[in-house]
């Protein structure tokens, strides 16, 4: 459960005391800045660098970032998944836990394999 993933010239991370805000840090995680804060995404719960993008799993689904997590875009909703809790990068595949079990997906998170 990476909650800190590092960007190469700052760190981003889900805020420990609210898991509805971002931060950042350009100095190692001595100072932290609000990257963004809302309640429209859900509760952050996880998130992973995937390529060029920030993929979060927050308690209303996967999210993508191509802009260091200003913008967000809904890859998948929990519907049919349960409630995402981790993800991590498996190679080409992300793997996420859910309150219904383990996922992985082939296609950056917009559709959802139930692993036996």
């Amino acid at each position: 459960m990476a909650k800190e993933i590092n960007l190469g010239n700052e760190l981003l991370r889900i805020c420990p005391t609210d898991d509805n805000k971002l931060e950042f840090s350009t100095n190692n995680g001595r100072t932290w800045i609000q990257r963004y804060k809302g309640t429209n995404f859900g509760d952050f719960n996880d998130l992973v660098i995937f390529g060029k993008e920030i993929i979060v799993v927050t308690s209303k689904g996967v999210y993508a970032s191509t802009s260091k997590g200003v913008n967000w875009t809904l890859r998948t909703s929990n519907a049919s998944y349960g409630t995402f809790e981790t993800i991590q990068v498996n190679g080409t595949e992300l793997v996420a836990t859910t309150s219904k079990g383990t996922y992985i997906s082939k296609n950056e998170g917009r559709t959802w394999t139930k692993r036996n």
